[in-house]
Order: C-alpha cells, then structure tokens, then sequence
C-alpha cells in the first residue's frame, strides 16, 4: 500500500500499525465532525527524515543501517517520542507510533506534539562501541530536526537510558556546551529524572487503581495477566503485585509462564538475566503467548508489540478488563469484538502515557536546572494520569463511548482546537 493510498483511506491490513493508527482518527475525525482540510492535517505527518549511515564495525567492516525520525503534529508544543532499535522497524511503524504520541500527550495534556524514530537493527547483536558508534553517528543525522525546544527523543524498545546518554552527549559536542534537555530518560548523573524508568508500569498501576475505584473491581482480589517482559511489562507486574494483585501470568517473546497461585515476580527479576528466556527459570508452568491472552483473569495488560490483539484472537480473550500498556496492541476488528463482548478496554494513549508524563517532568527539570524528589515525581504522575483517567472515562459515559473513543475524541480535539487558534501560516 502507498502513502496515497493510506491519505484516501484505503484498507490497510489488520495487524498494520498505521492503518490501525488511521482507522481509529479517522472514526474520531467523523465523530467530532472534522472538515475535510482539518482531516488531511491530520492525518500526515509533518516531517519525515530518513537516513542511511555507516558504521564501523570491531571486525573492521563497514555497515550501513537505515534510520528514521519522524514528526507528526507540534500544534501543541515541541515533538515528543521515544527511539526503538529492532530489526522490524519501518517508516510506515513510525508513522503510527508517531501519530499514537500526538493523541497521548493530548490526552495527558501535557504541552508536547508527537514525534518517534527507530534504527534498523538488533541492538543485542551489537558489541558496546558498535552500539556507541551506531549511536552517535544517528544522533548527528538526525540532529537537523531534534532539539530541546523542537523535538525530544525518549527510550523505547531497544533503547535504554546510556543511549540516551550518548545521544545528549552527542548533541552536546556540536553546540559546545551541555543542552540536557535534548533527550529524556537519561542516567541520573546526566540530568535523567528520579522515577523515569519506572514511570510506563507506574502509570499502568496509577490508571489501573483508577479503573477499579471507578468498576468497583477490588485490586488485592484481582487476578492480573502481563504479556511481554520488558521494561514496562515487568514494572507494571512488580507493582501491580505490591498493591496486592495476584499476577498469575507473564511472558516474554519466546513464552509464557504461570502460577495460579501467583507468581513471585521480584524472586523472577532477581534471577532472569537480561537475555534469559523466562520459561528457562523453571518452577512455573510454561504457556504459549496466545494461551495466556487466553486466560481467565480480571485484568490483562498486553505490554508487548503492536497488533497481538485480533480478530482472530479477541474471541478467545477472557479478561474483564485490557489495560495496554503496548502501543497499538488491539486492532480495530479487535476492538468491535470486545465492544460486543463488554470486554473494558483502557487504550494505550492513556493507559502507558505514564513515560512521557515524567518524560515532560524530566524536560521540565532540566530546562530549570533543579531537580524534584522521587516521591514527589510519582505523586504528580500519579495526579496527571489520574486527571485523564477521569477525564476520559467521564466523556465516555457522557457520550456512551467505550474508552478509546472518548481518548481519540478528547485528544484530536484538544490538537484541532490548537491548530485552529495557531491558524495556517501564512
């Protein structure tokens, strides 16, 4: 499929991101009325930089990897997106991801448009300095359209806080003098923000106490299922199980374990290494990734890749309650099948928008250069996730909208309001 064709509104295939990224405004843009001029603002992004560079290997070799930076709409305030290095990474996926970003920080309302990027490659087969090297040498191709006050990078998938670190430094050589805030989710000792790491799982944990004051579902009664391991997948279990949860599943790419007892998740971040499989551990049962989307559980967070939740799967989905802490984890066919089936959907542009809300915290300290206490980080995550939480699940009753149609509704309306007060220049 073309850009064209995606700008006409053609079918796109289920599981692809930017067709499920432009389905979802396209039934916002139809709900709120959105003239046709409006829609074609919209639904494009407003910058795309490709770029191809070299890299010298330890062996001595030369590779080029291929890498993206996209900006989708900064009618509210500068880009905002994280970096993910995979080998799966693709322009179209940006776009969407980009276009995810632009409704969260709306939604969040939080001063930020939205923007992400990626690399094409696995970083895990990558030594140290070909990591650092690949790092920089991005940076610096991708440094015409970033900066403090016009696009800020974040971690994502493959990406962690030294790479953000490289990339601040980078960014800091061409000016001659430090500019922190031109990437989030650095280390500490560099201008990173105390509850960065943690912030996606935290604000699962935040919007999933919302979600149960609100259903009336008890969390130290509740049964919890977490598909993918990473960095928000295990947080968000660790914490769910400290509020009191029973987090009777997670799994990582390979597979599932379960306990219906319960699982001891810190016992298993204690003994997993970063690149061990979890059904390597032992002690638990082993599942399938689609046995454990498949479980009876109050509450399932699908925490892993876009597109794990279809037509083909949501039938089999038992869960009263999907909280995605994943980007784009539930199609649109998806979505009708849980809508028909009263499955309580809690959409990723509020459910995992805790990262970018202490993304824009970190910013927010290092343009003053004074930084808060840990708790007092958390406590405003915890009020500003908490507000759009609310927020959304009010426009949802009063619209009798299910909660990624009043998310969609409330964050493309508050971009069009802006857009509209700014104008079209000239």
């Amino acid at each position: 499929m073309t850009v064209s064709d995606r700008q006409t509104g053609a079918a796109a295939p289920e599981t692809d991101a930017l067709g499920t990224a432009l389905a979802q405004f396209d039934e916002a843009a139809e709900r709120l009325g959105l003239d046709e001029g409006m829609r074609r603002v919209l639904r494009v992004c407003k910058r795309e930089l490709s770029v191809n560079f070299p890299v010298n290997m330890d062996s001595g070799e030369i590779r080029v990897y291929n890498g993206y930076r996209v900006q989708h709409n900064i009618a509210r305030g500068p880009a905002k997106g994280g970096l993910r290095y995979s080998p799966q990474v693709s322009l179209d996926e940006v776009r969407a991801l980009a276009m995810w970003m632009t409704w969260k920080t709306a939604v969040a309302n939080i001063p930020f448009g939205g923007a992400k990027g990626g690399v094409m490659v696995d970083p895990r087969a990558l030594s140290m300095a070909e990591l650092e090297d690949l790092t920089r040498r991005y940076a610096t191709e991708i440094s015409i359209v970033i900066g403090q006050a016009e696009d800020i990078p974040a971690p994502d998938m493959g990406t962690n806080p030294q790479i953000m670190a490289w990339i601040m430094d980078t960014l800091s050589m061409h000016q001659g003098h430090t500019v922190a805030g031109v990437v989030t989710g650095k280390p500490i000792a560099v201008g990173g923000t105390l509850g960065r790491l943690e912030a996606t799982g935290r604000g699962i944990l935040f919007v999933i106490e919302e979600l149960c004051s609100q259903r009336g579902l008890h969390l130290d009664e509740a049964t919890v299922a977490v598909q993918g391991f990473g960095n928000v997948g295990s947080v968000a279990a660790l914490l769910l199980q400290r509020a009191g949860a029973k987090v009777v599943a997670v799994s990582d790419h390979s597979s599932a374990i379960y306990d219906g007892t319960g699982l001891d998740i810190a016992d298993i971040l204690h003994r997993r290494s970063d690149a061990q499989p979890l059904a390597s551990l032992g002690k638990y049962d082993t599942l399938t990734n689609e046995e454990l989307l498949a479980l009876p559980v109050d509450i399932l967070v699908p925490a892993a890749l876009e597109g794990q939740l279809t037509r083909e799967n949501a039938g089999d989905v038992r869960a009263k309650y999907v909280v995605e802490g994943a980007n784009g984890p539930t199609t649109p066919d998806a979505d009708a099948i849980f809508h028909d089936r009263n499955v309580y959907v809690v959409p990723d542009i509020l459910a995992n928008a805790g990262g970018v809300i202490v993304s824009y915290f970190e910013w927010v300290q290092d343009l003053q250069f004074y930084f808060w206490e840990e708790d007092e980080v958390n406590e405003r995550l915890r009020k500003v996730i908490g507000r759009a939480y609310r927020e959304v699940a009010a426009a949802a009753e009063q619209g009798g909208l299910t909660m990624r149609e009043a998310a969609m509704t409330l964050g493309v309306s508050r971009v069009v309001e802006a857009t509209r007060m700014r104008g079209i220049y000239p």
